[in-house]
């Protein structure tokens, strides 16, 4: 509210994303459960009657929040592929990884204390996890299909058969142990990665710019 009590106008699609945004923050600080639309309602500053004109309800708020993870995940995925170095496999795969660590929920936390994933929602309910996951595994599979999966194979044959399948099994796996078992090391991952997706060497005379991994 503005000062005197007088109403603050934004346009909708605004306000729209100061909710959905306030409620990500929440769901990652409380959980989803111990969020009320009440609570959003402080955190932008606004009635909970305009919380509810824009999210409807808490399932469709925790609906819109997820999509939002979901998307940031899949840009990130684009703005690596976009950023790959052709030739240089060993480089992608590490800073891959370094995608997944943003993107994954984990306890852990970076050298200054701040924690290395972005704030994404602690899903209390195993049914409301499982959905979130396979719609964000669908929707980065997606993301390969159109971009990396292709571009890789114009330059080295694809050793894996299933490969929309491999992917996806891939994925899931990544997800349940940087969540479960978040001090594994990025060489293992990277590792993994290639072990599971069969990849070529760099190309020769390609040498890896890639950041360091971790305990180098």
């Amino acid at each position: 509210m503005a000062r005197g009590g007088s109403r603050i106008v934004k346009a909708p699609d605004v306000r729209r994303e100061e909710i959905v945004t306030a409620a990500r923050e929440l769901f990652a600080e409380r959980g989803v459960r111990a969020t009320t639309f009440n609570d959003v309602a402080e955190r932008v500053g606004v009635t909970r009657g305009l919380v509810y004109h824009y999210a409807g309800d808490m399932p469709s708020l925790v609906d819109q929040v997820l999509e939002t993870c979901i998307t940031d995940f899949v840009a990130d995925l684009r703005a690596w592929d976009a950023a790959r170095e052709v030739g240089d496999i060993d480089g992608a795969v590490v800073k891959c990884i370094a995608l997944f660590r943003r993107n994954v929920p984990t306890r852990r936390t970076s050298a200054d204390g701040q924690p290395v994933a972005r704030p994404l929602p602690r899903l209390d309910d195993a049914g409301l996890y499982v959905r979130f996951l396979d719609r964000a595994v669908e929707a980065l599979t997606d993301t390969l299909e159109a971009t990396t999966i292709p571009a890789y194979a114009q330059r080295h044959a694809i050793e894996i058969q299933h490969v929309r399948e491999t992917f996806q099994m891939l994925i899931y796996g990544l997800v349940a142990l940087v969540r479960s078992h978040p001090e594994t090391s990025d060489g293992v991952l990277a590792d993994l990665v290639r072990q599971t997706l069969r990849l070529a060497p760099n190309d020769p005379g390609v040498s890896p710019r890639r950041p360091p991994l971790e305990g180098e």
